[in-house]
């Protein structure tokens, strides 16, 4: 039913149930916030969203409160804004003093509206915090002393992820967010995803950062370094630069890692069409042997992790491959180096990812042979930025470069793994020509495409019937795995990717990219595909040389040796 209200005098139409909030955002009325999310239900646990409603003595929560016919609402009076000036304060009055130093200093919202409501000096002054920062996870850093008891972190951990391995402990003035026992993040569920990170508005949560660990061995005498990047990483970037969001950048991004002093640069969009060879061809193995079915894909750690730690039972329908940063780590380490007579521990290999759990990945006792790891480095899109600026690299002023070979020609099929769904299609592709022997007529499966949580798909493949799911959220592949365990046989083929909408928006991206930057990412990636001849996986002569010249058949010895990889149960404190 439509309502009419007014806001600071203008006349707005609104619907039956909406939150005053919902309203204001639809008309361009910005109203700060600090607990609400969009698609959760409001909690109005910062108040700093509060309006003065006539009629109403107190001040309301415009997350939480519904409208009315005929509401009058006021956003600004000052009253408001005196309101919202003192919970600004109050939550200035524990923190920590040290925004110089802080890894979300220019992008905290806390930061931001101090200096949106003019606060400059200290009229509250109270006990600050003083909690041990927790550095025991290989990907996150969480530090209390900057959390602001907001709780998003805490609600997407939970709802989005259904990982819970933070929450809110002790009660009233004592509350803080933390883990079990208040033991360390590694002692926990936590999956390392990092969306926890993407959204809290301070520096409480963070990336363990290693950037000193690439300037190090970028300036080490007697180690060759080399690098490659994830395939959403050219298109994630632009923005921080002054271009357009989503604008792919790989012949600029080859230049300034060049610039840097990586000796090789390579693309792990290679990894991911050999990752499509290995994967495609143990799910046809699986069909054809009455293999256990679904498949999972098993590019994403943090899903990994999630099953080992909550679907155990399930990691046999995992593929048994690693994900395309570990095998073209494992390729630079062996056939790589063998081309340019290097000794693998000579070589330092590094990685750029979307995603946080990649740290956690590459430290897995699994991702190496005789001590050398697959990838020694992992950095986040945000320590790329970070190592650009470092560099003083004008990305608007440099010429493009190509990337290297043997490892320099990629599919537009593995680019697309950046998005959610990209995964499966790319595995179809290859599959539908190893089973029937000739090319999908439309390499383009729309049914796969999008920001939707769960998709499904039927493909016909000679007589069978492929069933195919994506789903991007943990919560949603709980769902999903239950509909198994209860009897659902029509899928084979199941896609997790842990971060919604995929690698696009993983827990390693810039912070603050709006839902518009994250769609223009997926939409680019997609015109790649779209414009590019080289469409499928098994069609990349670098890959076919690969296998014809070093790892002979999939599936095979050599490339089970270093393709593949072994999960098991993990067990964690509570």
């Amino acid at each position: 039913m439509s309502l009419n209200i007014d806001v600071n005098g203008k006349i707005y139409e609104a619907f039956d149930g909406e939150t005053i909030l919902t309203v204001l955002n639809r008309n361009g009325i910005r109203v700060p916030t600090l607990c609400n999310m969009k698609n959760f239900i409001p909690t109005g646990a910062c108040r700093i969203c509060v309006v003065e409603v006539e009629g109403n003595s107190k001040l309301v929560s415009s997350c939480s409160f519904p409208v009315f016919n005929n509401m009058k609402i006021k956003t600004h009076s000052p009253r408001v804004v005196e309101a919202r000036k003192t919970i600004v304060e109050l939550l200035l009055s524990n923190h920590p003093d040290d925004c110089l130093f802080c890894v979300r200093n220019s992008n905290c919202e806390l930061q931001s509206l101090a200096k949106e409501y003019h606060v400059v000096e200290r009229r509250i002054h109270g006990v600050k915090n003083n909690h041990k920062i927790d550095f025991s996870s290989l990907s996150i850093v969480r530090d209390p002393d900057k959390c602001i008891l907001c709780g998003r972190c805490v609600r997407v951990c939970e709802e989005t992820m259904g990982v819970s391995c933070i929450e809110f402990t002790n009660r009233g003035s004592k509350s803080i967010i933390g883990t079990t026992m208040g033991k360390g993040l590694n002692t926990s569920s936590c999956v390392n995803c990092g969306q926890c990170i993407m959204v809290c508005p301070t520096g409480a949560l963070s990336e363990r950062n290693q950037t000193s660990l690439v300037q190090e061995a970028l300036n080490h005498p007697e180690k060759m370094v080399v690098v490659q990047y994830a395939p959403s990483i050219t298109v994630s970037i632009a923005e921080e630069f002054g271009m357009k969001p989503g604008k792919d950048i790989t012949g600029t991004l080859n230049a300034a890692l060049r610039k840097m002093g990586f000796r090789f640069v390579f693309d792990t969009t290679f990894g991911a069409d050999l990752t499509i060879i290995e994967e495609a061809s143990e799910l046809i193995d699986r069909i054809t042997k009455a293999g256990k079915l679904p498949m999972f894909t098993s590019c994403c750690p943090a899903w990994v992790k999630y099953a080992e730690e909550f679907a155990p039972d399930f990691l046999v329908n995992l593929s048994s491959c690693k994900s395309p940063q570990q095998m073209t780590g494992a390729i630079i380490k062996t056939y790589f180096a063998d081309k340019i007579k290097q000794k693998p521990e000579d070589i330092i290999s590094v990685s750029i990812m979307p995603c946080t759990a990649k740290k956690f990945e590459a430290q897995r006792d699994t991702m190496g042979r005789n001590g050398v790891n697959d990838v020694d480095i992992v950095i986040s899109t945000r320590e790329l930025i970070e190592l650009i600026n470092l560099n003083g690299i004008d990305m608007n002023n440099i010429q493009p470069e190509i990337t290297d070979s043997p490892m320099g020609v990629r599919s537009s099929a593995g680019k697309i793994f950046g998005a959610t769904g990209g995964v499966m299609e790319a595995a179809l592709r290859t599959a539908y020509k190893i089973l029937t022997g000739t090319e999908l007529t439309n390499f383009k499966i729309s049914a796969l495409r999008g920001f939707a949580g769960r998709k499904e798909a039927k493909i016909q493949i000679n007589d069978l019937e492929v069933g195919v799911a994506v789903v991007s959220g943990l919560a949603n592949a709980a769902k999903l795995i239950e509909e198994i365990r209860n009897g659902r046989k029509d899928i084979h083929f199941v896609e997790v990717m842990t971060c919604p909408g995929g690698c696009i928006a993983g827990g390693g991206q810039r912070i603050g990219a709006s839902e518009a930057i994250i769609d223009a990412r997926m939409q680019s990636l997609y015109k790649i595909d779209e414009k590019e001849t080289l469409k499928a996986s098994h069609k990349n002569p670098e890959i076919v040389e690969l296998y014809a010249n070093f790892l002979g058949e999939p599936l095979q010895r050599k490339s089970h040796e270093l393709l593949h990889t072994k999960f098991c149960k993990r067990d964690v404190l509570l």
